[in-house]
């Protein structure tokens, strides 16, 4: 893509985000998407299929920013416990900066037709495949104990996180969501010893 075609793909996903998470997907029409975004109607489709493929884009294209940060944050000669509070800090750290994010992939995601999910899912994969990464090291370095099941454990430690982060945007973000980071990291960190 050259770079003004780059520039406008990424103005039309922020005003996905936005508009999306003040309306919902359902409630999201492609045309105000494209009023949010600047353009016009027609040429969100030279860039998408359907508002499905906007929102399967958006997560492609921000967990794939999420998981390119962690690798450019984590190094190998962290323990597995460093990476996986580097993990833990910039999951937070992202989604409160970035409400409407947050609320996209909180609560829009489970709302959304089972097709809908697995495509998102498959832009997940690579998190929840970095995560095992990180649990096999620490099984391989005797940090985590012998018998942990990582794949059940990729799982577990992603969906505390996500449940975290769904609860402080019920919440009304009354409490700092980074805060959080600390305790539960000590809590994986208690359960893979």
């Amino acid at each position: 893509m050259t770079s003004r075609k780059q520039e406008k793909f990424e103005m039309i996903l922020d005003a996905a985000e936005k508009v999306i998470a003040e309306n919902g997907f359902h409630g999201s029409q492609v045309a105000r998407i494209a009023k949010e975004a600047g353009v016009a109607d027609g040429t969100i489709y030279l860039y998408f299929k359907n508002k499905e493929d906007i929102l399967i884009s958006l997560f492609q294209n921000r967990l794939g920013s999420l998981v390119e940060s962690f690798k450019n944050n984590i190094s190998e000669e962290d323990s597995a416990e460093e990476a996986l509070y580097k993990i833990c800090d910039i999951h937070f750290s992202l989604l409160e900066e970035n409400i409407h994010l947050a609320y996209v992939t909180q609560i829009e995601l489970r709302q959304s037709s089972l097709e809908l999910r697995k495509a998102i899912g498959q832009a997940v994969k690579p998190y929840i495949q970095l995560i095992e990464h990180i649990l096999i090291k620490g099984v391989a370095d005797g940090s985590f104990r012998r018998n942990l099941d990582t794949r059940l454990t990729r799982q577990l430690i992603f969906g505390a996180m996500d449940e975290v982060v769904t609860s402080w945007l019920i919440s009304g973000q009354k409490y700092s969501l980074t805060a959080q980071v600390a305790n539960t990291v000590d809590f994986f960190i208690r359960g893979l010893k």
